[in-house]
């Protein structure tokens, strides 16, 4: 669970919050640390050497959903990322995609993966990589991805800010 639990979507919100994040220091070193809310424990941003990670959007959760409005679910999420992506490539360019599969298949059988890629998993954000790179002079990117753990969890929208490559294609 996110810190943005029960909050709606909102397009303006989530580009000003994408936008803050690109703007955003990160750590140029030291260990990956997950940071929650005080009172809840809810996860509010994920931070590593070279990265910071924070949900913009959490969906219901999904005990006892099947389809159709598990699917429901899905493309809502799906839709709140293609808008906000829309939104961004007006703003910084078109994006391209980094696909995941083939670290998560690598963490999965108990190999080690760049430290983003150990954040996002972490947090159960295993949806591709929607990148805007270079979105500032300074060589800094931005992304955004949508996560889901398992039948009962939401989907999560994130956006994350870096400033090292990264390294899957």
């Amino acid at each position: 669970m996110t810190a943005r639990a029960g909050e709606p979507f909102e397009l303006l919100r989530a580009v000003a919050e994408a936008e803050k994040l690109l703007a955003t220091p990160v750590l140029p070193a030291g260990p990956t640390t997950a940071q929650g809310d005080p009172a809840t424990g809810e996860w509010t941003a994920t931070e590593g050497a070279g990265f910071r990670i924070v949900p913009l959007w959490e969906g219901d959760p999904l005990t006892g959903v099947y389809a159709p409005e598990w699917s429901d679910a899905e493309e809502a999420a799906d839709a709140h990322l293609s808008a906000l992506a829309q939104e961004l490539d007006r703003r910084w360019g078109p994006h391209r995609t980094i696909r995941l599969h083939g670290p998560l298949r690598e963490w999965q059988a108990g190999a080690l993966v760049e430290p983003l890629f150990q954040a996002l998993f972490a947090e159960d954000l295993y949806g591709d990589l929607t990148v805007w790179d270079p979105a500032l002079p300074d060589g800094r990117w931005a992304a955004l991805t949508v996560g889901h753990s398992d039948g009962d969890a939401p989907l999560v929208l994130a956006a994350l800010v870096g400033d090292r490559a990264v390294a899957r294609q």
